[in-house]
């Protein structure tokens, strides 16, 4: 119940006493099982996190959170973040999709899983300037809900939640990204279509 009143006042808060420009900020509300992760939420707070092993991979304040590139028919859906003492490191699933040319056809994704380990799936990793392609054993990455977000009767934003799991060898042992989730604001600022 505590968790509920929390939910609604924040988002009486955002909705009420804050700009447009507020909505892209980064709020970390603790999962109530694992805190160092954020709790699964569909409230566009611009946030995500998953185990990578024994460490933790999380959004950042000082990082955006997401982009969105869209060309030839394939969606690089890059989540950018920090693991181990602040390292940035960026997680980027490619996945085919038909084409998008506006933030707001990504509502299309709705209730999608995209299975990881299909042929037509890429998964990189990027620390810094090295950037690695993921030899993925299985792994899903579900878009469990999609939203249109209207503030004063305009779009806003679509915010995207899911969850994302993956298995894949690194330096030729099994290494697992679990317990992923998201939830993230989309406008034109981080979408790109070409």
């Amino acid at each position: 119940m505590k968790n509920k009143i929390l939910k609604f006042a924040i988002f009486y808060f955002l909705s009420f006493s804050c700009s447009p420009g507020d909505l892209d900020k980064t709020i970390f509300i603790p999962d109530e099982d694992i805190p160092e992760l954020p709790a699964y939420t569909e409230w566009g707070y611009n946030s995500f996190g998953a185990e990578y092993e024994r460490d933790y991979f999380l959004a950042s304040q000082r990082i955006v959170p997401c982009k969105i590139m869209c060309e030839n028919n394939q969606l690089r859906f890059s989540l950018n973040g920090t693991i181990r003492n602040n390292t940035e490191m960026t997680l980027e699933f490619i996945f085919p999709v038909s084409q998008m040319r506006d933030y707001t056809d990504l509502a299309q994704l709705n209730d999608v899983v995209i299975d990881l380990a299909a042929d037509d799936c890429k998964v990189k990793i990027w620390q810094g300037e090295n950037e690695t392609v993921l030899d993925i054993l299985n792994g899903k990455l579900h878009f469990k809900r999609t939203q249109v977000l209207y503030v004063n009767d305009n779009i806003n934003r679509v915010i995207l939640s899911g969850i994302f799991e993956l298995r894949f060898l690194q330096k030729g042992f099994p290494t697992i990204i679990s317990n992923g989730r998201f939830d993230l604001g989309i406008n034109d600022k981080v979408f790109y279509s070409h």
